[in-house]
């Protein structure tokens, strides 16, 4: 995503990065999420703990920085 309008606001657990969409989406951003595999293993099988990012497009920045300062 790095020649995208995208750009990556969060990289986290599950949990956490559901709070935060839903926070977004309260404001009328749709985030883009990917999944970030720490260990590049099937973490179902091998037990590696699966990431998310969570990318905004950049004109929706300052908005999504506000929600992600609250969360923390």
């Amino acid at each position: 995503m790095s020649d995208s309008n995208y750009i990556k606001i969060f990289t986290g657990s599950l949990i956490n990065v559901q709070r935060i969409i839903s926070d977004l989406e309260k404001i009328d951003i749709s985030p883009v999420i990917k999944d970030q595999n720490e260990s590049g293993l099937d973490p179902k099988i091998y037990g590696g703990h699966l990431l998310k990012e969570i990318y905004v497009h950049k004109d929706e920045l300052e908005k999504a920085h506000a929600i992600i300062k609250n969360i923390n």
